[in-house]
């Protein structure tokens, strides 16, 4: 009866399960439990015992915890340490988006591929998955340390560089070139305000809302405003063309100072 009205516990206790049984047996193997999670997720997928046969219906699921972890590693990262890493966010993380790009295209050029191809393949390549490189810099303890800051900093700038990548690949695209130098400046401008709208919400907004909500004096309406913040803040990053991981990182960081 629940699955005929479009909902079932069956696929949340099978993915839960499945986690609960790979990743520990992964962990004592000394592979990790990013590795535990992958192979879960292929032992219960289509091309395994076949408990989920569009993996597409449970994306929205698996987005949703990758933004809860990024919102929870925010926590830990209070404002003034993220300014810390400026230099290393802006310097080290251009250096390596930059570096990379040019030599996967040089590879794809080498390979005798086109020129916008290869720059489009390499441009791919050079962006890192955030979920999974936390993961593993937590599991190791190396988040605090001088090596974990620095591949934290490439982790945020390359979330930053999403919007210019992507109005390169569409100016590379077929008809690209049609498309006028004010749009794709405008699609930069957006997912820009979005970052400086969500800083000026957590500077000004955040302290005020909770105080009011404090004094209704109902415990679980703070734990709401906080589901709120995060989620709210993913949402915005989606809709300025940012990554939801970022928003919810971001959400995480403006909340570690909060009263």
């Amino acid at each position: 009866e629940a699955a005929a009205h479009g909902f079932s516990l069956v696929p949340i206790v099978a993915l839960l399960g499945a986690g609960v049984v790979a990743v520990p047996i992964f962990k004592r193997a000394g592979l990790g439990p990013v590795l535990g999670y992958l192979a879960a997720g292929l032992a219960i997928g289509p091309w395994g015992i076949g408990l989920f046969h569009d993996a597409q219906a449970i994306l929205h699921v698996a987005e949703l915890g990758v933004v809860l972890f990024l919102f929870i590693i925010g926590l830990e990262m209070q404002p003034s340490r993220l300014w810390s890493m400026r230099k290393e966010i802006f310097g080290l993380g251009l250096a390596q988006v930059g570096v990379c790009m040019l030599l996967l295209w040089t590879v794809g050029l080498t390979l005798g591929y086109p020129l916008a191809p290869s720059l489009i393949a390499g441009t791919g390549f050079v962006l890192t998955s955030t979920a999974i490189v936390m993961q593993m810099l937590e599991d190791r303890g190396m988040m605090s340390l001088p090596p974990g800051r620095r591949i934290v900093a490439i982790l945020l700038f390359e979330d930053l560089s999403i919007v210019p990548l992507l109005a390169l690949v569409a100016f590379l695209a077929p008809g690209g070139a049609e498309a006028t130098m004010g749009d794709r400046l405008v699609s930069v401008a957006i997912g820009l305000a979005c970052i400086a709208g969500l800083i000026a919400a957590g500077r000004w907004l955040l302290n005020p809302m909770f105080r009011v909500l404090a004094n209704a004096q109902a415990r679980e309406l703070l734990t709401a405003a906080a589901l709120l913040v995060f989620l709210g803040a993913a949402l915005l990053m989606q809709a300025g063309g940012l990554s939801m991981a970022m928003g919810a990182f971001l959400a995480g960081v403006l909340l570690s100072e909060s009263t």
